[in-house]
């Protein structure tokens, strides 16, 4: 049993491995700028519009009062970055039911650029709203001794996204070999079913998270310059 796709090898060189994480990777990302083309090449304006972009405006919305209500911030300039980690999960994740296809989030690789992009987002965000001062004072507050636990917790933070996504993937997807082995005519639908419904709650989760940090840090640096 293979835990994750990164041992699975379809063709390698001396200076390049190609593993099932990079090739469904690819893959993923494929579909969403094939299918985010053909759903935004003919958005319409007025009264009259196709219901498709009735719903997609829908899903938009929801998701912006999410950001909003997580960051207490206007939702618009978070929305791309949020949306896309909330779609790639979210998308690799379904795809898991497919025959053949393993997601790529079930790699800690995945999981850890992932966890790494929130990491490098949390101070951009806090740095374009405060300075950078602004932002790096935050970690000698309320005194110069909490300099390594700022830091730790940062970290820390960090290697909870990658572990938590990776963790919940693997542990699923090995779950449903196991039942699938046992009774492979009762459980496989049921297991898709479960595997739809916890691919969409991990990537859920993973935005939410993103979100909280992000609003984190941006409010103590507001908070500091107001009471400043």
């Amino acid at each position: 049993m293979r835990i994750s796709p990164d041992s699975i090898i379809y063709w390698q060189t001396e200076l390049f491995t190609l593993n099932a994480t990079i090739l469904y990777t690819w893959l993923v990302m494929l579909l969403l700028v094939l299918g985010s083309r053909l759903v935004t090449r003919k958005l319409q304006t007025g009264e009259r519009m196709p219901r498709w972009q009735n719903l997609l405006e829908s899903i938009v919305v929801l998701i912006n009062g999410q950001i909003r209500d997580v960051t207490r911030q206007q939702p618009e300039r978070f929305l791309p970055f949020l949306g896309t980690l909330f779609i790639f999960i979210g998308t690799s994740n379904l795809l898991s039911v497919v025959p053949g296809f393993h997601p790529p989030t079930g790699s800690l690789s995945t999981t850890a650029g992932l966890a790494i992009c929130v990491f490098v987002a949390v101070p951009a965000y806090a740095i374009a709203d405060n300075g950078i001062l602004g932002y790096l004072r935050n970690y000698i507050q309320p005194t110069p001794l909490m300099l390594p636990f700022n830091i730790t917790g940062e970290i820390s933070r960090t290697l909870a996204l990658a572990v938590r996504l990776f963790g919940n993937i693997m542990s699923g997807s090995m779950i449903a070999a196991i039942l699938l082995a046992i009774a492979p005519l009762i459980f496989p639908v049921l297991m898709n079913l479960l595997g739809l419904l916890t691919g969409m709650v991990q990537a859920y989760i993973f935005a939410i998270l993103a979100a909280v940090y992000i609003g984190a840090g941006i409010k103590v640096q507001a908070k500091k310059e107001n009471s400043g």
